[in-house]
């Protein structure tokens, strides 16, 4: 029931104009662009080596956040979750057909842009393992954000905040613009969202080779077990 359920949740978004929009055109867009063209100093080195990372990033959180809010407040406002609550799959496993979703898509999108990138001429470094360790982590991060908003919000007020939040941290959180073009205090506060530590850590492997970035790591960790408890905690079915 878990897998058909999974497969479902997968076909629905990939075959959804806007999740398409936000799981995939926007990131390789800006990947080619700001690769492509002098925009934004990205400093020494290649700017697809400095984007890639930063837009690997952009793509958990447009999925596992943004997507997943949008579609499942939808849901909860037409009585979707409450039906499926009652059927014989139980809560648990449709949010683990939900979290098995995401990760489909986002190994579809990571694949996708890894081939775009090589073919701009990334040269990435590091540790595969510490890679795939990062991208769980902020999956289940924003995932949780996700869930906490599509939860507790109604569906319009989920649509309007995902979005508006998808389009704050895509310019704040060291996704295409690097932290430090920002004010010192800023920079210490942008520092703790969810989408610059992911992208940070990234950076620091794919692009400098460095080990395991423990504090990005503990950043995301944090942020996932408050986001999944809240969400578990006042999450409305109906």
């Amino acid at each position: 029931m878990i897998a058909a359920q999974a497969a479902l949740e997968t076909r629905m978004l990939l075959r959804n104009g806007e999740q398409l929009l936000l799981t995939v055109v926007i990131p390789t867009l800006l990947l080619v662009l700001f690769s492509s063209v002098d925009i934004v100093d990205t400093g020494a080195g290649r700017a697809v080596d400095f984007l890639t990372p930063g837009v690997l990033a952009l793509a958990v959180m447009s999925t596992a956040f943004t997507g997943q809010a949008i579609a499942t407040g939808f849901e909860r406002r037409y009585g979707v979750l409450k039906r499926l609550a009652a059927s014989p799959l139980p809560r648990w496993g449709l949010m683990t057909a939900k979290t098995a979703s995401v990760l489909v898509t986002e190994v579809l999108q990571v694949v996708l842009l890894t081939v775009i990138a090589f073919a701009l001429g990334w040269s990435p470094h590091g540790n595969p393992f510490v890679v795939l360790l990062l991208m769980v982590v902020g999956t289940a991060a924003f995932s949780g954000l996700g869930l906490l908003m599509a939860g507790t919000l109604k569906a319009e007020a989920t649509l309007a905040a995902a979005n508006l939040v998808f389009l704050l941290l895509l310019v704040g959180g060291g996704v295409v613009v690097p932290l430090d073009k920002f004010p010192p205090v800023a920079q210490d506060a942008l520092g703790l969202l969810p989408v610059s530590a992911l992208s940070g850590g990234l950076r620091d492997v794919l692009q400098h080779g460095a080990g395991m970035p423990w504090g990005d790591l503990a950043i995301l960790a944090v942020w996932a077990v408050a986001a999944l408890a809240a969400a578990g905690k006042f999450f409305r079915w109906e």
